[in-house]
């Protein structure tokens, strides 16, 4: 494996890769009519297998031996999260807010406390894991006081309209998604300045 300072891949690629499938799922949420919990799903699954690739690609290309426990854990539990929400006879209302709370519970602790160790050491990107991961725990919270039941029927001019706790979910992941993509996005493009660590000068007797 290559030196980190000569890889041709950065976090800021892994950042803006994991941006580009969180905006994807933004736009498919919020241009879709239906916020059913199958649509919700099946954005959210086709979003997590994604993301989990690219977190493994960046085990592979972007992180050091000795920093890669986080990127794969992370995958490993959104790869997981993905693949049972793609299941489609599975697919319910109560799937959606178990797997979707259980995943960003998980998934945000990973991060959070991932970002907190990292920053420790001097990690330029750990402020990134720790406001990633914030956000993700934010989404299972904001999916835990939605009540799935929920259901309001109002009328706006000739059509009569009902909003569900489901939609209310997918709203909330699709919003969630959106933060993540602007976040990230913004990460991804901001320059960031990795300090080596300093090489020792050899003594007078060393150079003898």
């Amino acid at each position: 494996m290559t030196d980190a300072s000569t890889r041709t891949f950065a976090v800021r690629h892994l950042q803006l890769a994991r941006a580009l499938f969180a905006a994807i799922a933004a736009i498919m949420i919020t241009f879709s009519a239906d916020h059913s919990a199958a649509v919700g799903l099946s954005v959210f699954s086709g979003f997590a297998i994604a993301t989990a690739i690219v977190l493994f690609l960046g085990v592979w290309l972007v992180y050091p031996a000795a920093s890669r426990a986080v990127p794969v854990l992370l995958g490993i539990v959104t790869l997981v999260a993905g693949m049972v929400t793609g299941i489609p006879p599975l697919r319910s209302t109560t799937l959606f807010f178990v797997a979707v709370i259980a995943w960003a519970a998980i998934a945000g602790v990973i991060e959070l406390v991932g970002g907190l160790r990292a920053r420790r050491t001097g990690d330029v990107y750990a402020r990134d894991g720790i406001l990633i991961g914030a956000f993700t725990l934010a989404l299972a919270v904001g999916l835990l006081v939605v009540n799935p039941a929920f259901r309001l029927d109002y009328t706006v001019g000739p059509e009569d309209l009902t909003l569900t706790g489901t939609a209310i979910g997918v709203g909330i992941f699709g919003g969630y998604a959106a933060i993540i993509a602007v976040f990230l996005g913004i990460a991804g493009f901001s320059p960031r300045t990795v300090t080596a660590a300093p090489v020792p000068t050899p003594t007078a007797g060393e150079r003898a």
